[in-house]
């Protein structure tokens, strides 16, 4: 059922009933009304044919006839526009407009009451004479004007208003009520007309100045960018789960023909003990290089995939105590010095420890000076706004030319046996988080230094990430180009 047509009905049920309610009220108020002012004239007319009343039975107690006569006549004069029934012990005197003798009337009160008899109302007054030697009951009697036909033709005259509302006051709401809802019906064609799935046409409204036409323009476009926004998060991690196939499957091609054949060699049954230990020692190798590679790989998907709703306050200090924990575990022979201060951030955790323990991981890998001792000290603190992150190595260092290109994906140096992805993720976390990540040589002589600076708390826009995340499904020239500052 349409909108128009459920305001008629109600309009044409509701508007009748008030009209009943109103009329009703009225006429009781007008009812009230004239019983007050006949209530008001039978008083004072009791009261002022109470004296005649008096003396007419003092001389019906006396036996008087041609005096009572006279009496009788002069209380029937005085009570003009009433009528007068006196009920003594000698007798009832009656006069006037009054019901029938036949009626029985009510007991006596101190308030006008109402009389019916004959087809008739009557207000009745009853006011009790007494004086010396007399003892009575004078009643006046008026006709209740406030059940003549006058009430009851202004009865039917609401009624019969009601009755003719009712159609009359539907016909106009579904009118006012198409016309008002006409620009829903507008907006829900042009809603109607929206596929998102093949047209990249949005909905167009203007106002109309009806607030929940407007509201409701405005919730619709609303969903449109936040199903737009979910289908480009959807393509983009359909890209990244492509491209991660796809790099997973160019990478790990070599790597597992060489363990391939490592196999077929394990399988020769005349293989020297020495050649075969070497064999196997090459398989762990590789076997170490093919997990680090799908460990990264897998990373660099969560980055490009992050929501901003992940992030929060943190302290980097205390992620980066965390990973050098973790570090002087894995290699208990290198010494790992770590200076730090509070440093407050908007980031995402799990990244910040990404980043952080890829830096470790690279300083231990290629930061060995030449008798293989690993020295790395790790400093975090506070500097011009932002948060620095700085790893100092001993190793021999990379070549001025040489420091864009460790960055890009897959990339390794004479020797490496990573799967070199380690420092494209420091790269990726240091955009994520609006940073950005340089390398140059140590202070004071030979090694690496790399230095992250990343926006402090205060400094950090919330809820917002960068415009590209694109790691995984671009090549490294193009993605990486725009995220680190020139060394």
């Amino acid at each position: 059922m349409r909108l128009a047509t459920r305001i008629a009905l109600a309009v044409g049920v509701t508007v009748p009933l008030l009209v009943l309610a109103c009329g009703w009220l009225l006429l009781t108020l007008v009812a009230r009304d004239l019983h007050h002012a006949e209530d008001s004239h039978l008083r004072s007319r009791a009261t002022a044919v109470a004296q005649d009343a008096r003396t007419l039975l003092r001389a019906a107690a006396n036996d008087r006839p041609s005096a009572e006569e006279n009496r009788q006549r002069r209380l029937f004069n005085s009570a003009l526009d009433v009528g007068v029934r006196l009920v003594g012990p000698d007798g009832t005197y009656s006069g006037g407009p009054q019901p029938d003798p036949s009626v029985a009337l009510p007991a006596v009160t101190r308030a006008p009451v109402t009389v019916r008899g004959g087809g008739r109302s009557w207000r009745a007054y009853a006011l009790p004479v007494t004086g010396a030697q007399v003892s009575g009951t004078l009643w006046v009697f008026e006709p209740d004007t406030a059940s003549r036909a006058q009430i009851a033709l202004v009865r039917k005259r609401v009624v019969t208003t009601a009755l003719l509302a009712a159609p009359l006051c539907a016909l106009l709401a579904w009118a006012i009520a198409s016309a008002a809802t006409r620009p829903l019906g507008r907006l829900r064609k042009a809603a109607a007309g929206l596929d998102p799935r093949t047209t990249s046409v949005r909905l167009e409204h203007r106002p109309t100045g009806i607030v929940e036409v407007d509201d409701l323009a405005a919730t619709l476009r609303t969903v449109l960018a936040r199903y737009d926004e979910q289908a480009a998060r959807t393509a983009e991690a359909l890209d990244t789960a492509r491209s991660f196939s796809a790099a997973a499957s160019h990478e790990l091609r070599n790597p597992l023909m060489s363990m391939g054949t490592n196999l077929d060699v394990l399988a020769h049954p005349a293989l020297p003990g020495a050649e075969r230990a070497e064999v196997v020692a090459d398989l762990r190798r590789e076997h170490g290089r093919l997990l680090g590679m799908l460990v990264a790989l897998r990373e660099l998907g969560r980055g490009d995939l992050v929501e901003a709703d992940a992030f929060r306050a943190l302290d980097v200090a205390e992620v980066a105590d965390a990973a050098v924990a973790e570090a002087r575990r894995h290699a208990p022979d290198a010494v790992i010095t770590l200076r730090a201060e509070p440093a407050p951030v908007r980031g995402w955790e799990p990244g910040i420890r990404i980043l952080l323990d890829n830096l470790l991981g690279n300083a231990l890998a290629h930061g060995r000076d030449a008798r293989g001792r690993a020295e790395i000290t790790v400093g975090v603190g506070l500097a011009g706004g932002h948060v620095l992150i700085t790893v100092d190595d001993r190793g021999p260092g990379i070549a001025p030319d040489a420091r864009q290109e460790v960055f890009r994906r897959f990339h390794r140096g004479p020797g490496s046996t990573g799967s070199g992805l380690g420092l494209t993720l420091v790269a990726q976390q240091a955009a994520l988080h609006r940073g950005s990540v340089e390398l140059a040589g140590a202070t004071g002589g030979a090694g690496t230094r790399c230095t992250v600076r990343l926006p402090a708390l205060d400094a950090a826009p919330e809820g917002e990430l960068p415009a590209r995340r694109d790691w995984l499904t671009v090549t490294a020239e193009r993605s990486q180009g725009s995220h680190k500052e020139p060394s």
